[in-house]
């Protein structure tokens, strides 16, 4: 049964990363979606300005835990196992900064939206995303845009290779 249960749980292609997409893409943007080559694959990932975007369930995400404690997360979980999951979730809240981490170290921007608050109201995310992009394109030259987004330097060898 709990199988049958876990299986259906999607990963990618949620109500509201579709919604969040949308919203954003009738805003202009164009973005990659679950970019495969990047740690902990981004929900939606702007490889030009080199900003990758995360929405997180609030339950697998272990949002509870994060604002509010281990206390709190045990008090709220009534399942046998407590300690199992107590776990699970630890290591996800662990994992999800360390590719939070691995992203900066390689030069993305990171941002992260609680599903939930999606849900309720986008118009804070979308301002948020528009900030990041727009400082990043004036952060980044856009001789560079194209070869950081390929992962290059953007060396004056590269761009000059390119073009012969």
């Amino acid at each position: 049964m709990t199988t049958r249960i876990m299986s259906a749980v999607r990963s990618t292609e949620n109500a509201t990363e579709r919604a969040f997409r949308q919203l954003l893409f009738d805003l202009g943007y164009r973005f990659r979606k679950y970019s495969s080559s990047l740690p902990g694959t981004p929900d939606i990932a702007f490889p030009s300005e080199r900003l990758a975007i995360f929405v997180d369930g609030d339950y697998w995400h272990a949002r509870r835990l994060r604002e509010r404690g281990t206390t709190a997360l045990k008090k709220w979980l009534k399942t046998p196992n407590q300690s199992y999951w107590l776990k699970k979730f630890e290591r996800r809240v662990k994992r999800d900064r360390e590719v939070n981490a691995a992203l900066r170290r390689a030069g993305w921007a990171v941002l992260r939206f609680w599903e939930s608050d999606l849900k309720k109201n986008p118009a804070p995310a979308l301002r948020a995303v528009s900030r990041a992009i727009e400082k990043r394109r004036s952060s980044t030259p856009l001789t560079n845009r194209s070869a950081m987004a390929n992962g290059r330097r953007g060396n004056v060898r590269n761009r000059v290779l390119r073009r012969r």
